[in-house]
């Protein structure tokens, strides 16, 4: 069943780039606010030195040239100046108008010199003005002042500026979130109809990749290294049960012909006693079968990680050894143990381990012949890993058969006629991810190299 169209503001690649270009807009605004902030203290201060240096300037012909020289030179610069460039404006102690072009003193400036902001009426027109008051000698007050409004077009060109790059900003969001949204949406169709399939049975089908490293490939070779796993698993199940019907019913059967057969022929006291020790072994086999699925079920689902302890793989393989040397002694097979028992400690569990060494053991005793040898080995395999092998010198197992010989109930042909019914190995190999390592045979010409990396 195909997925619902997602509506596009409502997509998360849309939303994402969304969020994205409103961060790149707060960025900006806060970048600007401080920077205009700056920009009109610098002009305010830049404009009340530049007053302050011509009020200087103007003091200085007074004190030369008197109020006439000062009159005289004031009349001649606002004849050279453009008209309102600049405000000029001196009085006499009563505050009559000797020069400038203000027509009276304005009665917003305080009495007292210094620098101020006040509105001021020129030309019959009301300004926001900058002005320096200073007291000349005599009580005459000289008055320098400019326009506030002369670099507000330079200003307004600034947040005009900014409101244009805001508004690019934002179209080139808008449009790259619909851009990523439809690569996105692209990427996950491709997803969800494999995945479409996947549903419907096809447990073979796998997710697309591409040849990047982007995030989606990394999620796709994930995704596809779990479908591997759970194929692997329910063709394990299949398999499993398959091969649970089968070897069940040969006990079973041999169990119900013993029955069958006490209950009709009515044999003596001692043969009937030999048919129930039969029948136990029946059915001893059977609950070994059972007790082995449990012990692999209970291992897949990691419940016996929880209680890891320190172990010396060592020490459990030469246990091992000791416990196997007499029936190996009884067939004629040298057994050995090769190891450092003080430095190959490891976080796991024993008993585990214990019947993993055992099988290895066992199965290499079954396919030894007499005069052969078999030795195990634990070295140190670095990383703080530890390597386990047990090393035969019979038949081997042949290449086509290794990577099915630790799957669920599998026997090989060399293996039909022994006991057993193909569970060892793939408790051991079970044991060997418990522990976070690795299950490897390999051949030891002669005979077979079993290997345990245990980390």
């Amino acid at each position: 069943m195909a997925p619902a169209p997602t509506l596009p503001l409502r997509s998360s690649a849309f939303t994402l780039a969304l969020s994205y270009v409103l961060l790149g807009l707060v960025t900006l605004v806060l970048f600007a606010a401080p920077l205009g902030y700056a920009w009109r203290v610098t002009i305010d201060d830049g404009r009340t030195e530049i007053l302050q240096e011509d009020a200087q300037r103007f003091a200085e012909v007074f004190r030369q040239r008197g109020p006439d020289g000062l009159v005289a030179f004031l009349n001649e610069r606002m004849s050279m100046q453009i008209a309102a460039e600049r405000i000029l404006l001196l009085t006499d102690p009563a505050h009559t108008v000797l020069a400038g072009n203000l027509p009276a003193w304005p009665a917003d400036v305080p009495e007292r010199q210094g620098a101020y902001t006040a509105p001021l009426t020129l030309n019959g027109k009301t300004i926001q003005a900058r002005l320096v008051h200073m007291v000349l000698p005599g009580g005459y007050h000289l008055m320098v002042a400019r326009d506030m409004a002369h670099f507000r077009p330079l200003e307004q060109r600034f947040w005009y500026s900014l409101l244009v790059a805001m508004c690019v900003l934002l179209l080139l969001g808008v449009l790259g979130g619909f851009l990523i949204r439809r690569a996105v949406l692209r990427r996950i169709d491709e997803l969800s109809r494999a995945a479409t399939g996947i549903v419907q049975g096809d447990l073979s089908r796998r997710l697309p990749t591409s040849r990047g490293k982007d995030e989606f490939n990394t999620l796709t070779l994930t995704i596809n290294g779990m479908l591997d796993q759970i194929e692997q698993l329910v063709h394990g199940v299949r398999n499993v049960s398959n091969a649970i019907a089968h070897d069940l019913r040969t006990p079973l059967a041999e169990l119900r012909s013993r029955l069958e057969e006490v209950s009709v022929t009515r044999p003596p006291l001692a043969e009937t006693y030999a048919e129930v020790d039969g029948a136990v072994a029946d059915v001893d086999r059977v609950i070994g079968i059972f007790n082995a699925l449990l012990r692999l079920a209970e291992i897949d689902t990691g419940a016996r990680r929880s209680g890891f302890v320190e172990v010396n793989v060592a020490e459990v393989a030469a246990g091992a050894v000791d416990f196997y040397l007499p029936a190996a002694e009884l067939k004629g097979v040298g057994l050995t143990f090769h190891g450092q028992p003080g430095m190959m400690t490891i976080l796991g569990d024993p008993i585990l381990l214990a019947q993993a060494v055992g099988n290895l053991i066992d199965n290499a005793l079954k396919f030894t012949p007499e005069g052969g040898a078999i030795s195990v080995e634990v070295v140190s395999g670095g990383d703080g890993a530890v390597e386990m092998s047990v090393v035969d010198d019979g038949p081997g197992i042949p290449d086509a058969e290794k990577p099915q010989v630790t799957e669920r109930f599998y026997r090989g042909d060399a293996g039909r006629g022994t006991p057993g019914v193909g569970l060892g190995l793939s408790l051991v190999s079970a044991v060997a991810k418990l522990h976070g390592g690795a299950f490897d045979l390999a051949d030891n010409q002669p005979g077979l190299r079993a290997r345990m990396r245990l980390v």
